[in-house]
């Protein structure tokens, strides 16, 4: 039987990637291989930094969409998808990935949505970006309250991973994805570290995104979800406050999970933010 704590990547995960139309790539901070979904072109380098459980592959229907925008180049957080495990999990210890990444291009943006999101803000501190897009990041923090998804919900998705589940029984967790992205989850889910997810939603409630975001310079634009319970709307208000060159935009129709509950409007808004960084 396979132990809960061992990462599985399945087979038919690593054939999904012969219907990915990016290249794999591979960059190393230190110790930790990372590995890149690399879109191609000549455009503005964009590279995307996805969520907490969130594989680069799950997030190759936002960087299709983009092609024509720019360069999309998806990253495999450490402990997801094909790249290394870490020793930790800090806020800080993405952001160093993160500029292991970028250095391998000229001006680039860099996007984030909900953990990449605060690994974006804490990485556009520390280096000059074209731009920055920061999709729905968790505003949990000390003496915020708890991040909104239990550490439990987490983990007991990933124990059915590894055990073996599929798109339906994703279904019941998130009913209005479509159905390949059900899939995909369904498939690369596993790939997740344990350890990386257990060590993440603790940073989510004693690591503080406003100690970052007030810092992350402008041009900047934060988008989130209507309906979102990690970006409420006091939570916009005091992110608009704390950084008033920053722009904030609404996505209709959408909780925290922007580009899975409304696939049309959030593709087009985040579409729109790229649209001055990219001409």
């Amino acid at each position: 039987m396979t132990r809960p704590d061992v990462r599985t990547v399945r087979q038919d995960a690593l054939a999904d990637l012969a219907d990915v139309p990016a290249t794999s790539r591979w960059v190393r901070n230190g110790s930790v291989r990372l590995h890149l979904l690399d879109y191609g072109g000549s455009g503005v380098p964009l590279v995307i930094v996805p969520g907490i459980t969130s594989p680069a592959i799950t997030m190759d229907f936002v960087a299709r969409t983009l092609v024509d925008v720019g360069r999309p180049v998806v990253v495999d957080v450490r402990g997801r998808g094909l790249s290394d495990s870490g020793d930790s999990y800090t806020l800080g210890d993405y952001a160093g990935d993160a500029l292991a990444v970028l250095d391998l291009f000229d001006d680039p943006v860099l996007i984030g949505h909900s953990m990449g999101a605060r690994i974006a803000a804490a990485t556009a501190v520390r280096r000059p970006l074209r731009g920055t897009v920061l999709v729905d990041p968790p505003m949990s923090g000390p003496g915020r309250g708890p991040y909104p998804t239990t550490l439990e919900a987490f983990l007991g998705q990933l124990d059915e991973a590894v055990r073996g589940t599929d798109a339906d029984e994703v279904a019941r967790s998130w009913p209005r994805w479509p159905r390949r992205e059900q899939e995909l989850r369904a498939r690369w889910l596993s790939s997740c570290d344990r350890e990386a997810i257990v060590a993440t939603h603790q940073g989510f409630e004693t690591e503080d995104f406003f100690d970052v975001w007030p810092s992350v310079p402008a041009p900047t634009t934060l988008l989130y979800g209507a309906d979102s319970p990690v970006v409420t709307a006091d939570g916009a208000e005091e992110a608009a406050k704390a950084n008033p060159g920053a722009s904030l935009v609404e996505i209709p129709d959408a909780g925290h999970m922007v580009f899975w509950d409304n696939p049309s409007g959030s593709l087009a808004l985040l579409r729109d933010a790229l649209h001055p960084l990219t001409c």
